[in-house]
């Protein structure tokens, strides 16, 4: 698909595979990585969160879905298993209702969703990943590529619910939502912009984003931008007052007391937190 360089190997790339072990440490530094879904599949391995049963001390499939724009904190270091990352372009020719599960699977209002595959289920994914992993070597390839990544992640949706999500308008709704978020939430933080381009009322665009997401469309700009302040705090050299008015803040002051209503603790504090973690643990995805 795509020769290795020391140019950055995601520039102008859909997507990239790797065998964990042999991910350069150049693809976690890429400053393009930050606009890719990230899957992760640890083989045989613990769990890299804390999980609140004994299956912590398993080893067995693990997969993280990490969306684009996240500032997650999973130590892999000498894991066995896999990395597929891609951008959202390769499946612009999806349905809604395809690309709506796909929002789901990867928890896209929050850090990352894992799934933990029994035998099983992931003897059928490595089928289709060395599937996969022959067609991406392959110069020239990538129609065939899209479509056994597309098969790979239906198996992941039928991982995690089972069955196949039944689709109604208020589902693809929700889809149009998040896309219209994606794009506005800088500018536009009101829910009134957001059902005025739905075409529906603000009362009714919150009634079904609770049904389907549990949260009211402020809630989820807030979520949105808390993401995105995360993540700027953590990869950019800007200081807070100047992510403050990158964000569209007024002052400072306002983007702390914003910051600490929704997440707990101050701008500065969340910096120093993420600065101790990142300094303990090597080759952390971030």
């Amino acid at each position: 698909m795509k020769k290795e360089s020391n140019a950055s190997r995601l520039s102008g790339a859909l997507i990239y595979i790797r065998n964990l072990r042999d991910c350069p440490p150049s693809y976690l530094d890429d400053p393009e990585r930050k606009e890719f879904y990230e899957i992760v599949w640890l083989q045989n391995e613990a769990p890299l969160h804390a999980l609140k049963s004994n299956d912590q001390a398993l080893q067995r499939n693990w997969i993280y879905l990490i969306p684009p724009y996240r500032v997650h904190q999973l130590n892999k270091a000498g894991k066995n298993g896999a990395l597929i990352s891609f951008k959202r372009e390769i499946l612009e020719d999806a349905d809604k209702e395809f690309l709506l599960d796909i929002f789901k699977i990867f928890n896209v209002q929050g850090e990352f969703s894992c799934l933990a595959a029994d035998n099983d289920a992931a003897a059928n994914l490595q089928q289709i990943f060395h599937l996969l992993m022959e067609e991406y070597q392959r110069p020239g390839n990538l129609i065939i590529v899209k479509a056994m990544l597309k098969v790979f992640l239906l198996k992941l949706i039928q991982i995690k619910e089972h069955t196949f999500t039944s689709h109604d308008i208020h589902e693809k709704r929700v889809y149009e939502f998040l896309m219209l978020l994606e794009s506005n939430y800088l500018q536009e933080r009101q829910a009134e912009f957001y059902a005025a381009n739905l075409g529906i009322s603000p009362k009714r665009l919150n009634q079904i984003l609770k049904e389907k997401l549990d949260k009211t469309a402020m809630q989820l700009i807030h979520d949105r931008l808390i993401l995105e302040s995360k993540r700027l705090i953590i990869h950019s050299e800007n200081t807070i007052k100047e992510i403050a008015y990158d964000l569209g803040f007024s002052d400072r002051p306002y983007f702390s007391r914003f910051f600490k209503k929704q997440t707990g603790q101050s701008p500065e504090a969340f910096q120093q937190h993420v600065r101790s973690h990142v300094g303990t643990k090597q080759n952390t995805l971030v």
